[in-house]
C-alpha cells in the first residue's frame, strides 16, 4: 500500500521486452537501499523488484499492466515517479492508493499560474466515472492530488513548486500519458451501490 507521496524520481536506463513481459531497469538514489522482493510504486504501478544492481534495480511489468498504464511507453532515460510501501507506523499524508492503474489519460493543457501549475487531464468515459467527485482524490503517475472543475471526461488538478521539482509533473507536456488510480474507498463504495441496486 501506497499514500501518493512521492520519495524521488528515477530514471529509465534500459527496457527489454520479452514476450508480452518488459523488463525495466531504472536508475535510483534509493536503489541501494532496495531489496529483491521489495514493492515500488513505479508512476502509480506497484511492481517487485527482481534485481538489485549498485545504483540501478530491474523490475518486470506484465502484458496487463503495459496495457492498462504508460509504462510501455517510457524511452530511454524517461523520469518515473518512485515511492516505496508505507511503513506500519507511517503517516497517510497523501490517501490510499494501491498501486493499481485503472485507466490512462491524456494532458490537453498546462497553464502557470504564477506560482502554480493547472494541469488538465482528459480520458475516455468509463463505468469509473463517478469515482471522480469535485475535491476528491486522485492519483496521477503514483502522486496523490485532489481533483477539480470535472467533467463527465477530464478533470484539472493545481500543482504547488514543491511537487512541480520533485516529480515528473515538470517534464510533462501537452498530450502525454499518465495514469490514473481512482479512490479505492469511492470503488468498494461504488461497488456496493451497485449490488444494493442489483437486488
Amino acid at each position: 500500500m501506497f499514500t501518493g507521496i512521492i520519495e524521488t524520481v528515477g530514471e529509465l536506463v534500459n527496457a527489454v521486452d520479452e514476450g508480452g513481459n518488459r523488463h525495466l531497469e531504472i536508475s535510483s538514489s534509493i536503489a541501494s537501499e532496495l531489496k529483491v522482493d521489495q514493492s515500488v510504486s513505479h508512476n502509480g504501478v506497484c511492481l517487485t523488484v527482481t534485481e538489485v544492481l549498485g545504483d540501478t534495480y530491474r523490475v518486470t511489468a506484465v502484458q496487463e499492466t503495459l496495457k492498462r498504464s504508460n509504462l510501455g511507453a517510457l524511452a530511454s532515460t524517461s523520469k518515473i515517479n518512485l515511492e516505496r510501501c508505507m511503513p506500519a507506523n507511517g503517516r497517510f499524508d497523501g490517501h490510499i492508493v494501491q498501486g493499481h492503474v485503472d485507466l490512462t489519460a491524456t494532458c490537453t493543457d498546462i497553464k502557470d499560474q504564477a506560482g502554480s501549475w493547472l494541469f488538465r487531464f482528459s480520458y475516455t468515459p468509463t463505468s469509473n466515472n463517478q469515482l471522480l467527485v469535485e475535491k476528491g482524490s486522485v492519483t496521477i503517475n503514483g502522486v496523490s492530488l485532489t481533483c477539480f472543475d470535472i467533467t463527465d471526461s477530464s478533470f484539472a488538478v493545481a500543482i504547488i513548486p514543491y511537487t512541480y521539482q520533485h516529480t515528473n509533473f515538470s517534464q510533462l507536456q501537452i498530450g502525454d500519458t499518465v495514469n490514473l488510480e481512482f479512490d479505492i474507498v469511492g470503488k468498494y463504495i461504488s461497488r456496493m451501490l451497485q449490488s444494493q441496486l442489483g437486488k
